[in-house]
């Protein structure tokens, strides 16, 4: 099946590309990207693959590995542009987050909450993590749906523990991520109170996703192999 997941050109969470991306190339689907303009690939978050402080809060080693060869497949290369994108083409949508100031590009645009919207119409799988689920928001479709998203404990213990050095790296929007899903109208379940420990390949003890009919959503990096399996799961 193909599967379509948008991107900033810029500053998108590593873990919560590469990893869906891995996970259902590796179950035979195909992951067909788009960025604004389409045909340059797009850059991570750099501080996701150095750490964001003292060499810590950054993407995994597995996860590292796993957007290294992805920087090197033909799909990723060749990005198409978001005004290209029909939705009725796809099978599904991935939104991945990021909280970098590149992500606004992506979190913000009018022309890709419209495409989402349409796709969201045709009643196909949708999974959206951390700050995936503003696009949605954004674009009107998550009244009475319930979800998760970033927690604002979350978002508000990374902003506290790294702003001496970061300054407002970790707060995308003046509004927490929750703040505006829950104004959008979406019912949002927090999950289980988590700071450190994620989900792996192996484990999933520490990962929460909320799955409601055909849309299944994540809170962070640390869901991102729970979150991509049932989302593989959706697409059946």
């Amino acid at each position: 099946m193909r599967v379509l997941m948008p991107l900033p050109d810029r500053d998108f969470d590593v873990t919560e590309v590469a990893v869906p991306w891995r996970l259902l190339t590796d179950a035979g689907h195909q992951v067909v990207f788009a960025t604004e303009h389409g045909g340059d690939r797009a850059e991570a978050d750099p501080l996701l693959l150095t750490g964001v402080l003292f060499g810590q809060l950054g993407a995994e080693d597995e996860p590292k590995r796993f957007y290294a060869q992805l920087l090197e497949s033909a799909e990723y290369r060749a990005p198409i542009a978001w005004e290209a994108i029909e939705p009725t083409d796809y099978d599904g949508l991935v939104l991945p987050g990021g909280h970098a100031p590149g992500m606004r590009q992506y979190l913000g645009s009018t022309l890709l909450q419209g495409k989402v919207a349409e796709f969201w119409a045709l009643d196909r799988p949708v999974g959206a993590i951390c700050h995936g689920p503003l696009v949605l928001a954004r674009a009107g479709v998550l009244e009475g749906r319930r979800t998760t998203c970033l927690p604002k404990y979350m978002e508000r213990s990374a902003f506290y523990l790294t702003a001496w050095r970061r300054g407002r790296y970790y707060r995308t929007y003046p509004d927490y991520v929750q703040d505006e899903v829950e104004a959008a109208g979406a019912v949002v379940e927090r999950g289980p109170v988590e700071l450190s420990r994620r989900g792996t390949a192996d484990d999933d003890t520490p990962a929460f996703v909320v799955t409601d009919g055909k849309y299944v959503s994540g809170r962070w990096p640390g869901d991102a192999y729970l979150f991509a399996r049932t989302f593989a799961g959706l697409l059946g």
